[in-house]
């Protein structure tokens, strides 16, 4: 998405909240004039990319760009999330419409206050007030009591005032394009690990624990990445795990069928059991995962290669250790034309790549990191700088963060928790002095 997209579809969401002023501010700008007129803004909140449902059948579509649509069940429960920077009043109303006549509940801090919504046209109904004694995220939650139609009503956006709208606020602010999809996913973040450019550097070694109760779906803890590509572990399904490593190709397209035959990426070997194949949408490239079945709260090592052949090409290797077999796995091995460089840019980041799950908080413990040199020398990597995607740049999302936990990097986002991590915040860690002891020469 560039930045020129980004305002089109801004000033989309400005023209079709009517009169109603809308104001999402990013992190960072200027509050002085709205604080000197607190209460005179009204937010237009849009339900689609703000709200997640609980209690209904998996794979009921009742969550759209335009809202809430096709509501039949009573069981039901729908929270919308927006923040807030500065404590005070709240006033909410809810824009909607209904065939017949549907009874509401809204409720803000658990507080609950009863509305009714009929007739064929949206319009704003009045939900009421409340005092909201805390910054940081607010749940609103609707709840359906009755209905006389088929349907309880169609619910497209909350306009919310009050003095807590005086101050910086932020949701999604729009669900058009792909801000819907992104902002459903939740804030991408990330650790970036500074090492001497001087090095050349032929293996990067990464430990990583995700935390019991941390895993949810949805998740890409992602360990070992490079310029090239990454290598993490994955939650599926609820019954299906991976382990996935992939390479771009040095053609740039989100389409793998269009990357001409002397740039695509090539697989020379694999592991048992591995699956290869290309990916696309973001970035084109290589692509090999195997199903296994990892674990919370158990520490998983990585361990990967890259060196040139001399033939204007490049070789990434990834390998896994699996705690109960005491061993080293082969996942994948890929050659990336066009490509003449050793290991470079070693980050680590944690993602979402679920929609549906963006509101379940995830973390993910990140330790003692180490490059291997050409000569088979190793540095330990003790730094790191935390940054963030556009999702939380815009302000869409404010729920990330990512610093150290005892002598571990860490990484958490979605759940929409309190606090945040500025971009680009520096972390370092105690050296462990625990060198990968590893076989090179026996790797599989």
């Amino acid at each position: 998405m560039t930045y020129r997209s980004f305002l089109v579809l801004l000033m989309s969401a400005l023209l079709w909240t009517g009169n109603t002023s809308f104001s999402n501010n990013r992190e960072g700008e200027s509050q002085t004039d709205r604080d000197k007129n607190p209460g005179d803004t009204v937010l237009m909140v849009p339900v689609g990319g703000n709200t997640w449902v609980q209690n209904i059948p998996p794979g009921s579509r009742v969550i759209t760009n335009a809202g809430i649509e096709n509501w039949t069940d009573e069981a039901a429960r729908f929270d919308t999330y927006f923040r807030i920077s500065h404590p005070g009043k709240v006033r909410i109303k809810i824009r909607a419409k209904a065939a017949g006549e549907s009874r509401l509940q809204v409720a803000v801090n658990n507080i609950p206050r009863k509305i009714t919504i009929e007739g064929d046209d949206f319009r704003l109904y009045e939900a009421g007030e409340w005092e909201l004694k805390d910054t940081g995220y607010i749940k609103i939650t609707l709840t359906g009591i009755s209905k006389t139609g088929a349907r309880f009503a169609e619910v497209s956006d909350y306009a919310i005032g009050g003095s807590v709208t005086g101050f910086k606020t932020n949701f999604v602010a729009t669900n058009e394009g792909n801000f819907f999809y992104w902002g459903r996913r939740g804030p991408s973040v990330h650790l970036n690990y500074p090492f001497d450019s001087s090095i050349k550097a032929r293996w990067f070694y990464n430990e990583i624990t995700v935390p019991e109760g941390e895993d949810k779906l949805g998740s890409y803890f992602m360990a070992n990445g490079f310029g090239e590509g990454y290598f993490g572990i994955q939650v599926n399904s609820a019954t299906e795990r991976r382990v996935l490593f992939s390479v771009w190709s040095p053609y740039s397209t989100d389409d793998p069928k269009s990357i001409p035959e002397n740039m695509r990426i090539t697989m020379l070997k694999k592991g048992e059991g591995v699956h290869t194949g290309e990916f696309g949408n973001e970035g084109s490239g290589g692509q090999s995962y195997w199903r296994y079945n990892w674990k919370a709260g158990v520490t998983y090592r990585f361990l990967l290669k890259g060196e040139p052949d001399g033939n204007n090409n490049t070789i990434y290797t990834a390998y896994f250790f699996t705690p109960e077999t005491d061993s080293w796995n082969l996942v994948a091995s890929f050659k990336r034309p066009q490509t003449n460089t050793y290991l470079k840019r070693f980050h680590s980041f944690l993602e979402n790549f679920s929609p549906n799950e963006g509101d379940k908080e995830r973390k993910v413990l990140f330790n003692n990191q180490w490059v291997g040199d050409i000569n088979g020398n190793w540095t330990e990597l003790t730094k790191a700088v935390f940054t963030y995607d556009n999702t939380a740049a815009k302000g869409y999302r404010m729920d990330y963060s990512g610093g150290l936990q005892g002598q571990s990097f860490y990484l958490k986002n979605c759940g929409f928790f309190k606090d945040y991590t500025p971009y680009r915040s520096a972390f370092t860690r105690n050296a462990t002095n625990r060198k990968p002891l590893i076989d090179l020469e026996k790797l599989p």
